[in-house]
């Protein structure tokens, strides 16, 4: 567990920018993002990879970035969901509430994903606001993990959600099945290649 939230604290802290920073920086700063993802990946008390992998282990794999899939969401607030335990890879469900919808366009194309916040961790200092949408999309088992992909979030005040698929992430189990890691709901499946992110783990 330490491991996982070290990775949500390591998500979050680079989940703030927005998709309108001129091109230079919002690359900059994506660059930076996958640097220090690498560096986690290569610490061998942080890593998720087991010992024969970690000894192989270079960098991940990325796709090309594209601003394209950095997007500013319609956030429709759902206040009388109730708790739920999500599916995971093993037997735990972690509580989690649907906190609400996000709308956008990719493509002209519109799209919408359930947003959920994890009932405990919000009770640990620094996750309080914090917003999780795992999702699956076309790319799902074939460049991507089969199991989907995340993005984490913060609680916006704006009736808007910036979402960064360029920050989309494996979960830990597309590196080693020891963890337990939560399986996107199917309202999460998108219907559209979401070609950015992290790739599968070969």
């Amino acid at each position: 567990m330490k491991a996982y939230y070290y990775l949500i604290s390591f998500m979050l802290f680079y989940s703030f920018g927005s998709c309108s920073n001129a091109d230079t920086l919002y690359l900059n700063a994506i660059k930076a993002w996958q640097d220090t993802l690498n560096s986690e990946f290569q610490d061998s008390i942080e890593s998720p990879l087991s010992k024969k992998d970690l000894a192989l282990f270079k960098e991940l794999d990325f796709y090309k970035i594209d601003k394209k899939f950095c997007v500013t969401a319609s956030f429709v607030r759902t206040p009388e969901e109730l708790p739920f335990g999500m599916k995971t890879t093993t037997d735990r469900l972690p509580v989690y509430v649907k906190y609400g919808e996000a709308y956008f366009n990719i493509d002209g194309k519109t799209f919408k994903l359930n947003v959920y916040q994890n009932q405990e961790l919000i009770k640990k200092e620094g996750y309080k606001d914090y917003l999780f949408i795992p999702f699956v999309d076309k790319t799902s088992g074939k460049e991507s993990y089969k199991g989907g992909r995340y993005v984490d979030l913060r609680i916006s005040k704006n009736e808007s959600l910036i979402i960064d698929f360029n920050k989309a992430y494996n979960p830990y189990c597309a590196y080693n099945h020891r963890f337990s890691c939560p399986i996107p709901p199917y309202e999460n499946t998108l219907d559209i290649e979401i070609n950015a992110g992290v790739k599968k783990f070969h």
